[in-house]
């Protein structure tokens, strides 16, 4: 384990039942947006870390992570009950891959997320480079229900500052409503619903689709892109999928 920075709680908001974001003062080496640092708490004796995606933009202080409290979670149960003061354990130094200067340039940027997996994207968007690379950018934000649909005034604030670039599509896979598709991403991709919804069609020529949140639509939407002639994006080829797991 990296030596721990301690960082201070500025304050804990709560969105659901179990969906928070923590914002935490502490040191932090430059990071690219989209990428993760560890979070932990001395449970036990024990030092417990987990990695966590960066909400907040380079530069912009304090620390942002967006989490689901899962029921007796050896953490996260923990992290839902700090309050402005506690202290915490942070790595100094972000990690990962899913930042744009990973990405090739393309006309259209998709960035596909289901709950928490939506915090790195909302990092990326927040900074300059995707309104400067990408001729259209599409975020595709699916949940379960309206309760579960977070940082509503932050996407429309991208909205109505890049209104010709920006295009949003909300999901909910447990409720019908007017303003957002239903089911899941790789069935709206598979039956043209996502790309009618858009206005654009995916292509490996026109695009780049970032993934990232439950592993398993992250499989099963990678799989639908590479049957339409998209191909995994790595160092050593470039290509149009690049995805994340975050549960």
């Amino acid at each position: 384990m990296a030596a721990w920075k301690i960082g201070r709680v500025v304050k804990q908001k709560q969105w659901s039942s179990n969906l928070h974001s923590l914002y935490v003062e502490s040191e932090l080496e430059p990071f690219e947006a989209g990428q993760f640092v560890k979070i932990g708490l001395e449970i036990n004796g024990k030092s417990i870390g987990r990695p966590y995606s960066l909400v907040n933009p380079p530069g912009k202080s304090p620390l942002e992570f967006y989490y689901i409290n899962v029921p007796n979670g050896i953490l996260t149960s923990h992290l839902a009950e700090l309050k402005a003061g506690d202290t915490i354990l942070v790595e100094p130094r972000a990690h990962g891959f899913l930042i744009l200067d990973e990405i090739p340039i393309s006309k259209h940027l998709w960035m596909m997320a289901t709950g928490t997996g939506v915090g790195p994207f909302l990092s990326i968007l927040s900074t300059d480079k995707p309104w400067q690379r990408y001729e259209r950018v599409i975020l595709v934000y699916a949940v379960r229900t309206i309760t579960e649909l977070s940082y509503q005034e932050e996407i429309l604030q991208f909205l109505a500052k890049n209104s010709e670039q920006f295009i949003y599509i909300p999901f909910l896979s447990r409720e019908v409503r007017d303003f957002a598709m239903t089911g899941r991403i790789p069935q709206a991709i598979i039956d043209g619903r996502l790309e009618e919804r858009a206005g654009i069609t995916i292509s490996s020529e026109d695009s780049q689709v970032m993934l990232c949140g439950n592993p398993q639509m992250v499989e099963d939407t990678t799989r639908t892109l590479i049957d339409r002639g998209l191909i995994k994006n790595r160092r050593s080829l470039s290509g149009q999928i690049t995805m994340e797991n975050y549960w």
